[in-house]
């Protein structure tokens, strides 16, 4: 027994930087991977239709059907050596984009909306809307996000008033405002903008004491409104992946390309050919 013990030891003393490292990434993989079990085969999992509860046989049949393998490593991409480099730094709005949405009608049928989507900020959306009639033709937006719900609520009367969405060359549509972006019928994006994505926010605190203690459930509800919100627009679900794979103080940034191939903009600036010479310098 001495000598194996003395084995583990001399054997572990050599590497035990990369045992410990490799012993913590399998210990988390194991974790998820017991966690998407519970989940999947529980009463109220994901697999749990809406009607009469499933059988036992019903559940361990679907449950058996989906590629687990295939479902953790998209859970764990972010945290893999490797991982999507894509993912910047969540710019901090300043200025007009950190003050509260502000709508303003110009020339052209626009409606510029500029600022933060706090709450409630889509009833004067509605207002506006019903102010102005058939003079809106595009929504334009330049937006660091904020409130889902708000995002939801405005997209879908994007949608319902048949007016087009648009972000303008070298403006800016982040986190939920690329969920009001794809209200649009005609979703149109210039030169150099920067429409992303991140994880929401599940913590919500009231006037009366601390966040809700269940805030995994709420997480849970958001992110159910948001694939629904975009299926219901013709948006591929690709787009909700790239937002769940992105913490929260990250955005991940679609390149003109996706915006297309996901169906998030119908509209996207033509790549320019690359110049055969270097351009010449005038004095």
């Amino acid at each position: 027994m001495s000598t194996i013990a003395e084995r583990f030891h001399h054997w572990l003393s050599d590497s035990a930087d990369e045992v410990m490292l490799r012993w913590i990434f399998r210990g988390l993989i194991a974790a998820i991977l017991a966690a998407l079990a519970t989940d999947l085969t529980g009463a109220n999992g994901w697999i749990a239709p809406h009607g009469p509860a499933a059988s036992p046989a019903e559940i361990k049949r679907d449950a058996s059907s989906l590629d687990l393998p295939s479902v953790v490593p998209s859970i764990l991409a972010p945290l893999l050596p490797g991982g999507d480099k894509r993912l910047t730094p969540l710019p901090q709005p300043e200025g007009a984009l950190a003050r509260p949405m502000t709508f303003e009608l110009v020339g052209g049928g626009k409606l510029m909306a500029n600022g933060t989507i706090t709450p409630g900020i889509s009833q004067a959306f509605a207002a506006e809307v019903g102010k102005r009639g058939d003079y809106i033709k595009t929504v334009v937006l330049n937006s660091p996000g904020g409130s889902v719900v708000d995002a939801l609520a405005m997209g879908r009367l994007i949608r319902e008033k048949n007016l087009a969405t648009e972000v303008e060359a070298g403006k800016y549509c982040a986190s939920s405002c690329a969920l009001m972006f794809a209200g649009g019928v005609e979703r149109r994006a210039g030169d150099g903008a920067i429409i992303g994505v991140h994880q929401v926010a599940a913590i919500a605190t009231t006037a009366n004491g601390p966040p809700p203690r269940d805030e995994m459930s709420m997480a849970q509800k958001i992110s159910a409104l948001c694939q629904r919100y975009l299926g219901d627009m013709g948006i591929s679900l690709q787009v909700w992946v790239h937002a769940m794979e992105t913490p929260h103080d990250k955005l991940f940034v679609f390149r003109p390309d996706e915006l297309k191939s996901l169906s998030l903009a119908t509209t996207v600036p033509v790549a320019a050919p690359a110049p055969s010479a270097p351009a010449k310098v005038r004095s």
